[in-house]
């Protein structure tokens, strides 16, 4: 497995591209199972994460058509998919087990071709995301649902029904995996408590331009009066704020200055607010986030995870890498998923001061300085915090199975040596 050094103490100036965002790609790539024409999708991001799903639509008998392109100087790329008709309509666990994401499957497959096995998915080990709402909600849609040897086995006869579904919890992959099979369905469906995240509104925002017929974006409650067929089309996904508020993370914690081409401060709204309260500089202008952390003291603040507009699970490890270089104590909470403070000893091995309680929060006292390390990735927002640790570190700094970080950040080292990181990737066979 590869590894990356870094050489810390570098701060960090320049300009970061924001690339399309992984979150929203992944849904919007199985959209386009739903129609048998052509659906043509720009600004994918060059990740692990994507090669894993087309992989997964090869199987299923997808034809992919890629070409690079640039937005606004920078490399990107667009994808055609078509589906005209299917060749299996089984996900298998060799494809599945890479990313969890390929559960998205499930819904299109399902309302366009009545049937579809879907290996029990895998993924980052952040906790046990059980897929309990999907299913009970495709049931309720008139499903016949099986659990068996690994695979759920899901069929409908004729067209899946309209039904009032409630989510006992805000899940964004249940409101995608939803969604999508409400499409098609016969009938209305309305979806209490779904989630509200800035990748759900590009979904819907495709979907209907798809000719779907969805009320309600950007709120709790989404309304889809189901059609009996979608069409192709042309659809730009929007860029990642996750990636955008990891770099907003990487230009404080190095005392830098970095203006984030293509990011949105709309969708980082909680996040910026927490750095803000730091002690860092925030200037938002029409194409960018300028997070500008020079001569500044930091000074911790508390953090509590929550669904959108809340702050973001997937920047909890980044903003924890933070605290623990910033003055006083923060205590960070942890609401969304159960297991997801394993990045915790490897920070401490870097001389991080971290107690944990429970496995829903912990105190972070900042501390003058890290220590380089051998540290080990565990998920892929974890790997970034890491590589943040690493930046400010005294020494040469290992990270270990960064194949989490291809999954999700785009050219990860040329961002960084673009702004004058000292980081550099090592092969397997170096």
């Amino acid at each position: 497995m590869d590894k990356i050094k870094i050489v810390g103490g570098h701060p960090l100036f320049g300009k970061v591209f924001i690339s399309g965002a992984k979150n929203t790609a992944l849904p919007i790539i199985c959209a386009s199972l739903l129609t048998d024409e052509p659906v043509t999708i720009k600004n994918i991001p060059f990740l692990a994460d994507i090669t894993s799903l087309n992989n997964l639509l090869l199987q299923i008998g997808t034809k992919i058509e890629a070409e690079e392109e640039f937005l606004n100087g920078h490399k990107t790329q667009k994808i055609t998919y078509h589906t005209p008709k299917p060749t299996s309509l089984v996900a298998p666990y060799d494809y599945v087990r890479k990313m969890r994401a390929s559960y998205y499957v499930l819904g299109p497959l399902l309302a366009k071709y009545g049937h579809v096995e879907l290996s029990l998915p895998g993924g980052c080990a952040i906790g046990a995301r059980p897929m309990d709402i999907h299913l009970t909600s495709l049931e309720q849609m008139g499903a016949h649902i099986e659990i068996k040897n690994g695979y759920v086995i899901a069929d409908i006869e004729g067209r899946l029904k309209g039904a009032h579904v409630s989510f006992h919890a805000a899940s964004v992959g249940a409101t995608c995996n939803i969604l999508m099979a409400a499409t098609l369905a016969e009938g209305t469906t309305i979806i209490e408590n779904a989630a509200k995240e800035p990748e759900i509104a590009d979904l819907i925002s495709m979907l209907n331009a798809m000719g779907a017929n969805i009320e309600g974006a950007n709120t709790s409650t989404l309304t889809i009066h189901g059609v009996e067929k979608l069409h192709g089309i042309t659809h730009q996904i929007i860029n990642d704020r996750i990636e955008a508020g990891s770099y907003a993370v990487a230009a404080a914690i190095t005392k830098g200055r970095l203006e984030l081409i293509n990011a949105n401060a709309e969708y980082l709204q909680t996040p910026l607010d927490i750095l803000r309260k730091m002690g860092v500089k925030i200037e938002v202008t029409d194409n960018s986030i300028i997070v500008d952390a020079q001569n500044t003291t930091l000074h911790g603040e508390d953090i509590y995870t929550d669904y959108y507009p809340g702050f973001p699970t997937d920047l909890q490890a980044q903003f924890m890498a933070l605290m623990c270089v910033s003055e006083g104590a923060a205590l960070v909470t942890e609401n969304i998923w159960e297991n997801r403070f394993m990045h915790v000893p490897e920070l401490m091995r870097m001389g991080a001061n971290i107690n944990v309680h429970g496995h829903a929060s912990a105190i972070v006292r900042g501390v003058e300085k890290l220590s380089a390390a051998p540290v080990m990735s565990t998920d892929l927002r974890a790997s970034f915090a890491l590589i943040l640790a690493g930046l400010v570190a005294e020494g040469e700094t290992i990270v270990n199975r960064v194949y989490h970080l291809d999954r999700g950040y785009e050219h990860l080292e040329e961002k960084f040596k673009a702004v004058g990181a000292e980081i550099e990737r090592i092969k397997e066979s170096d």
